[in-house]
């Protein structure tokens, strides 16, 4: 049996029999199981031909769903239960998302076929006889994507959230600004997009790299554009995460308002959005008009990611040089009038406001591991990205973390020491490396620990141009992360690694039929090279911090 992530239970029948299905099954919908009936029909019936027609009144269907908290038999609302035998399939869920992500797995047990677009010739569709119950170890299952680096089409993250589905990740961080680029629309404030969406060209490579792409680049996301985003994803029990990065990381945002910026010590007027990689020195002045300025920012994205969708607003909080604001008379007035502790407690004060601001409206907070600095208010959660230190911290002070510490999960990574590795980034982290990450530390006490939501992928995209280039960088690495943070794994040394590139072979095939990119097991492929290009590998083993 080929499933990912691998199931908490699942007894295959001992003579190997099979429930063949066709030429079109009948489907039995049961009372709040309807959307996963419509994605049954659309994504099975594409692949398979079938209309999946509801059952006549009184018939017995061949494939039935509902909805039992009580009978899914997994632990939690993600839970789901599926037995197959001679009188059908039934999917249970603990709840729709739960049902959801039995769905996926039934998906899979059909064979990679189930990915494709339209039905083969000839094709027939068959099950094994087979009892799962399943669910989730961790609550939090993300990928965070970089759109701000590389601008992504809103079609491109359609399909990412259609790939976090499949392998049953419920989270989609999006980094939405930064100094290289802003990609949400703000009606109020039009120069956001109007400018700072647009570079005049970009690095090619590393930030050490002599060569520049001349191609203007860039885009933006609509307000509807995110609505039907966070719909999309909505409806495949996938959340959303905006992020909006302050006060470091805003050059985009001060090359299209000049007076966001440090005006007394940079002639901000003359800053254009950047085209280079790092960490940027213009950061936002340390006022009431700017506070006001983001407020308004955030109010329309509120609007935009309802509360049940995204209960969490990332704020960034990571990389914000202080030297702007040592020189400015007006941050230093400002750090004297709060009576806070210089530039790192001017920080800590942008941070605490706007936690306050957003709790006020019914949303939590969150940041990269940098917001610990200076004390955080009770609701706020971290994501802990410098290594386990900043996650263990706020867990043991209380605060929720998400585990997505950069020597482990950063997916930007390379992936092997070879030459022939694109743009090779930092450390190398293997699909094995990727399968043994724990984002429990030991160390961390059960009270504490039980505050880890879970974990994340990230994927800073500064040497992604384009789809193609994640793809190659996410997969098939993300699969092992998947079954990570969803099974209930042994302890990182014990995993048995052989057993998962096993059924990483049927997996490659399910990707191949989603048209998805990937590294192949023995190295990149001609085309997915890049020769010539700096990038900034580093060696040896990463350090556990």
């Amino acid at each position: 049996m080929d499933l990912i992530p691998v199931p908490q239970v699942a007894v295959p029948d001992g003579d190997g029999r099979r429930l063949v299905l066709g030429p079109e099954p009948v489907l039995e919908a049961g009372p709040g199981t309807e959307g996963v009936a419509r994605w049954l029909r659309r994504e099975l019936g594409s692949a398979t031909g079938w209309s999946l027609p509801p059952a006549a009144a009184g018939a017995r269907a061949d494939v039935r769903l509902r909805i039992d908290p009580e009978g899914a038999g997994g632990p939690g609302p993600e839970s789901y239960g599926i037995t197959v035998g001679a009188d059908g399939v039934e999917l249970t869920g603990a709840s729709p998302a739960g049902l959801f992500w039995g769905a996926q797995t039934l998906r899979q047990l059909l064979g990679s076929d189930a990915y494709r677009k339209a039905p083969l010739p000839g094709r027939t569709w068959s099950l094994p006889y087979i009892g799962i119950t399943d669910g989730p170890r961790f609550g939090w299952r993300g990928l965070m994507l970089d759109v701000a680096r590389h601008f992504l089409p809103k079609d491109a993250v359609l399909r990412y959230i259609d790939l976090l589905a499949a392998h049953k990740l419920n989270v989609l961080h999006l980094h939405l600004t930064d100094d290289q680029g802003w990609r949400v629309e703000i009606k109020r404030y039009p120069r956001l997009t109007e400018v700072g969406a647009w570079r005049s060209r970009s690095r090619w490579g590393h930030r050490a790299s002599p060569l520049w792409n001349e191609t203007p680049h860039g885009g933006f996301y609509t307000q509807d554009d995110l609505r039907e985003i966070v719909a999309y994803a909505a409806e495949r029990h996938v959340r959303v995460v905006p992020e909006i990065d302050v006060p470091g990381h805003s050059q985009a945002a001060i090359a299209a308002y000049p007076e966001l910026g440090n005006t007394d010590v940079v002639d901000t007027a003359a800053l254009g959005v950047w085209d280079d990689w790092g960490i940027n020195e213009n950061v936002l002045a340390p006022t009431e008009a700017v506070l006001r300025f983001y407020e308004g920012v955030f109010e329309e994205l509120l609007e935009v990611f309802p509360a049940e969708v995204s209960p969490f607003v990332h704020v960034g909080g990571d990389e914000c040089p202080k030297a702007q604001w040592k020189a400015s008379g007006v941050a230093q007035a400002r750090i004297a009038e709060l009576g806070v502790d210089g530039e790192d407690g001017l920080q800590s004060w942008f941070i605490r406001h706007f936690d306050g601001w957003l709790a006020e409206r019914g949303r939590r907070l969150i940041g990269w591991d940098e917001i610990l600095e200076g004390g955080l208010a009770p609701g706020a959660a971290v994501s802990s990205w410098r290594g386990y230190a900043g996650g263990i911290a706020a867990a043991e002070a209380g605060h929720d973390v998400v585990m997505c510490p950069e020597q482990q999960v950063y997916l930007d990574h390379r992936q092997a020491d070879g030459e022939d590795e694109p743009m090779p980034i930092g450390y190398v982290r293997t699909l094995e490396d990727v399968y043994r990450f724990e984002p429990v530390p030991p160390k961390l006490s059960e009270e504490a620990a039980a505050h880890v939501l879970g974990a994340q992928a990230n994927v800073w995209t500064e040497v992604m141009e384009d789809q193609s280039r994640v793809d190659y960088q996410v997969f098939p690495r993300l699969a092992a992360f998947a079954e990570v943070v969803w099974s209930r794994l042994p302890l990182p040394e014990e995993r048995d690694h052989a057993d998962f590139e096993a059924r990483m072979t049927a997996h490659y095939r399910r990707l191949d039929a989603l048209g998805v990119d990937y590294r192949p097991p023995g190295g990149p492929l001609p085309w997915q090279r890049r020769p010539g290009v700096l990038g900034r590998p580093i060696e040896g083993a990463p350090p556990n911090v």
